[in-house]
């Protein structure tokens, strides 16, 4: 089974992505990246049908996804959007439930081993002290992991999530991209989830959609991450204008704080700089000496002292 996208233009009255092709198979996790507008929801709306193509075809499962109806839909496809409509009088495990319903009409109960599966996700999910809390009371964090919830109680071989992480600390981040790629391996599920961390990818994904100039990059994340500069290297943000930075040697992480500490304490020029990090010392030079500092404060300090 696959998920295709074949020579698909993607947008509403005007094309936000162009020719696209790409495909996933069962137990691929792809994370889906792009900045703001780009048309990244628009190309789960397409996937689901909920928006026309303006040219092109999207398959699953080598059906094209126009001929199928909204239940077969549902059975392929467990999604969950940025933006849910939240009923206020249900709890956690009523939402969870819910997932099961596209297999019975409403008025049925759930068989025994539908409510084992229901409160082996909530445990997973790490909300079992949540069970019967209204949702209305949880915080958006848990709210997002119960809806995470209901996607994957509806047993579909492929979930689409919608930014998945956006409201989430970093232990609940780790549970849920945990149990996203247990899915993948082990019940052979399709997994495409967008965000605009591309680290993500690197520790969760399989592939990467990287949407960017009208075009859809895809492929091992390893070879997309290395082929767009631009998402490996974190941007400096230019937020003095008269400052001139120096030139630095040191890990990125490094190199970002320092930046942003000079940025904050000088408006010099100080291109007549460099700093390099080595064994947890910072080392300046200039044309005519070298200091070596071990803490930031030495270095505000440095900066402000110099004419």
């Amino acid at each position: 089974m696959q998920l295709e996208i074949r020579q698909a233009d993607i947008g509403y009255d005007k094309t936000l992505i162009s020719n696209a092709s790409a495909y996933l198979k069962l137990g691929d996790v792809c994370l889906l990246i792009g900045n703001n507008g780009v048309g990244k929801t628009t190309l789960i709306k397409s996937i689901l049908h909920q928006a026309s193509l303006l040219n092109g075809k999207i398959l699953i499962n080598q059906k094209n996804i126009k001929t199928l109806s909204v239940k077969e839909i549902a059975e392929n496809i467990a999604v969950v959007l940025s933006k849910s409509n939240v009923p206020q009088h249900y709890t956690v495990e009523d939402l969870i439930s819910l997932g099961k319903y596209i297999y019975y009409p409403f008025y049925f109960e759930l068989r025994k081993e539908d409510r084992e599966e229901v409160s082996h996700i909530i445990d997973e999910l790490d909300l079992v002290q949540y069970r019967h809390t209204l949702l209305k009371n949880l915080s958006d964090g848990n709210l997002q992991k119960a809806f995470i919830g209901r996607a994957i109680a509806q047993n579909s071989p492929v979930i689409i999530l919608d930014e998945p992480t956006t409201h989430l600390d970093e232990k609940n981040k780790l549970i849920i991209l945990k149990t996203l790629r247990r899915l993948a391996k082990e019940q052979h599920k399709i997994i495409l989830f967008s965000s605009h961390d591309w680290r993500l990818a690197k520790e969760f994904a399989d592939k990467i959609w990287y949407v960017k100039d009208k075009q859809l990059f895809s492929g091992i994340v390893e070879d997309v991450l290395l082929q767009h500069d631009e998402l490996t290297n974190a941007s400096l943000f230019q937020v003095n204008e008269n400052f001139v930075p120096p030139s630095i040697d040191a890990p990125q992480v490094h190199k970002e704080m320092l930046y942003s500490l000079l940025q904050k304490n000088s408006e010099k020029d100080l291109s007549a700089l460099h700093f390099s990090y080595k064994n947890g010392f910072w080392e300046i030079f200039t044309d005519t000496s070298k200091q070596q500092y071990e803490s930031f404060e030495e270095i505000v300090n440095f900066v402000k002292n110099i004419h």
